[in-house]
């Protein structure tokens, strides 16, 4: 069974838009957990325009005592700047299951590109083995398309995060087809050389099942933005066994 880690992202950026605690980002987590998720997700950023350092700190604490992945994603190369301290020091001070690094810059939306080995690998190489060091399973985040995805075995990764948006958008233009078989192709290139395979990014109720059918051995979705939004209406109970439900 493909495991469900739900990004609670969206929880914290509703959250600061207002201040203070409410929504609490703890109090989701344990909801999302409570109706079985398999871990939880969290992409903070240099600007703390969501999920910051400090409910990355609580959020490890609770996942540890639930038994359940802790899954922190993050540029490896954005310096630390004033309450940020850098992805490394914040894996290193709370030891998630996983470490998912995302080439995002600052002005980036939401990530929307995987890393270009050509030009990343030798960057990357010391920083996954720190992160091994510390205990982490290491994922890049990739594009289905590129022609150098085996390299993220090369620099020591564990996994790769194909990124789904592309599917995503061919799926709700009414045809995948061509992107499934891509993103198929894409996995077992990546299996070939030994690297578990994730998927992340605009994958929904409506698109999940239709991915999972035709990609192979998919280990983990991190779902966040859809998941959010669909609770509004439903419930996050509701709607994390929708989805347990379609895996």
């Amino acid at each position: 069974m493909t495991r469900l880690s739900v990004n609670v992202n969206k929880i914290a950026v509703l959250r600061n838009s207002r201040g203070g605690h409410d929504p609490d980002v703890l109090r989701a987590a344990q909801a999302c957990l409570d109706a079985g998720a398999h871990g939880i997700t969290v992409h903070p950023r240099p600007d703390r325009r969501h999920i910051t350092a400090e409910d990355v700190h609580a959020l490890s604490a609770l996942t540890t005592a639930r038994g359940v992945e802790f899954n922190i994603e993050g540029n490896p190369f954005a310096p630390p700047r004033e309450g940020y301290p850098g992805l490394l020091p914040l894996c290193e001070a709370t030891r998630p299951a996983q470490a998912t690094l995302v080439p995002d810059g600052d002005g980036q939306l939401t990530s929307d590109h995987g890393f270009d080995f050509a030009a990343d690998s030798e960057r990357l190489r010391p920083l996954v083995a720190a992160l091994k060091a510390m205990g982490c399973r290491v994922s890049l985040f990739v594009d289905a398309g590129n022609p150098l995805l085996e390299r993220a075995a090369e620099v020591g990764a564990d996994r790769v995060e194909l990124y789904t948006g592309p599917f995503a958008e061919a799926h709700a233009a009414g045809d995948a087809t061509a992107m499934l078989a891509l993103f198929a192709t894409a996995a077992r290139r990546a299996q070939s050389v030994g690297l578990g395979v994730n998927a992340g990014h605009d994958l929904s109720q409506a698109n999940l099942r239709d991915f999972l059918s035709h990609v192979p051995d998919v280990l983990e979705v991190s779902i966040g933005h859809a998941l959010i939004s669909e609770a509004l209406y439903d419930g996050l109970d509701a709607t994390v066994k929708a989805y347990l439900a379609r895996l």
